[in-house]
């Protein structure tokens, strides 16, 4: 078995030099860096993990929660995650997901086990138990999204108020003017809170208003089947609605397919356009969708770095929008 003494021969150095670089415990140069990862690589030399997170206290390891049960999986989702765990081995640390629930049990009993550094939030509701046991467990933390009351928290966001705006805008100059918004099904108890179908029905409901337009909100299911039953009853009880915007991504192929079947050209009869997608999702429906593209590549780069940030003692990222 290869040991430190043996790299440290090879390398032309002390033990203790040796130690430093792979605890991080102080700077080596980067001649020094390089004579000793060259000896790693060429005796086989595999670094102790528990050994080095016992010494340093550190695990280097961040764990990215994810609501799993209650949200689905999308394309969008593995744009946060890919993303994030780039950033994350850039600045050699290594990304775990943890798929816990919302309601911050899990995560409690995960924390107590030492695993990770800090953790990265995901799907955050408005008011958030995941936070409050980050909090009490005393864990580094940042939030993809926000809750309500912000104040100490690092946070990367998108806004929501600008991307509604954006896209009654473009629908109103086409000049459409009765729109409807399918939203998420807030009654749902998965989805009480959260934070994105929240915020960008509120901005949905303040800018039609300012457009001096009749407010039409169909709540929808995270299916395409409820996308689909969705547009048929929005069709019954709205038959004049000419613009839909969708913030669902799996109910808006749903809808796209109901329009279809009812015989409605999209997008010569009915324009629909989607809030927050990817290009790959976008292409799956027939005609293609029109759609504000969701930042995951951005976000899930800046989550990772507002967290790093704390961790590393460096100054904190500025809130991001």
């Amino acid at each position: 078995m290869v040991t430190m003494r043996d790299v440290a021969e090879r390398a032309g150095v002390s033990i203790a030099t040796v130690s430093f670089l792979l605890n991080d415990t102080k700077p080596v140069t980067p001649a020094t860096r390089a004579r000793i990862e060259q000896a790693m690589a060429e005796l086989g030399y595999r670094r102790n993990v528990v050994a080095r997170a016992l010494a340093s206290r550190r695990t280097r390891i961040i764990a990215m929660a994810y609501p799993a049960l209650e949200h689905r999986f999308g394309m969008s989702t593995a744009e946060f995650f890919t993303a994030a765990a780039e950033r994350a081995r850039a600045q050699e640390y290594h990304l775990v997901l943890w798929p816990v629930g919302n309601d911050g049990v899990e995560l409690r009993e995960l924390l107590g086990q030492g695993l990770v550094d800090g953790v990265v939030l995901m799907e955050v509701q408005l008011a958030d138990p995941r936070v409050e046991v980050l909090r009490e467990t005393g864990t580094p933390f940042a939030l993809i999204g926000r809750t309500t009351e912000l104040d100490g928290l690092a946070h990367v966001d998108i806004d929501f108020d600008a991307t509604v705006e954006a896209a009654v805008g473009h629908l109103y100059e086409l000049g459409h003017r009765e729109l409807a918004l399918i939203s998420g099904d807030l009654a749902d108890p998965r989805f009480h809170e959260y934070g994105p179908w929240v915020r960008s029905e509120a901005a949905y409901r303040r800018v039609v208003a300012e457009y001096g337009l009749r407010t039409v909100v169909e709540p929808c299911s995270d299916t395409t089947r409820s996308g689909r039953e969705t547009a048929e009853r929005l069709l019954r009880e709205h038959p004049s609605t000419t613009a839909i915007l969708v913030a669902n991504e799996y109910g808006a192929l749903g809808v796209v397919s109901a329009l279809k079947r009812q015989g409605r050209d999209v997008p010569g009869d009915m324009s629909v356009l989607a809030l927050l997608m990817v290009p790959e999702v976008a292409a799956l429906s027939d005609p293609e969708l029109t759609f504000l593209r969701t930042p995951g590549h951005e976000l899930g780069q800046l989550g990772i770095e507002a967290l790093i940030r704390q961790l590393d003692g460096a100054d904190p990222l500025p809130p991001q929008l």
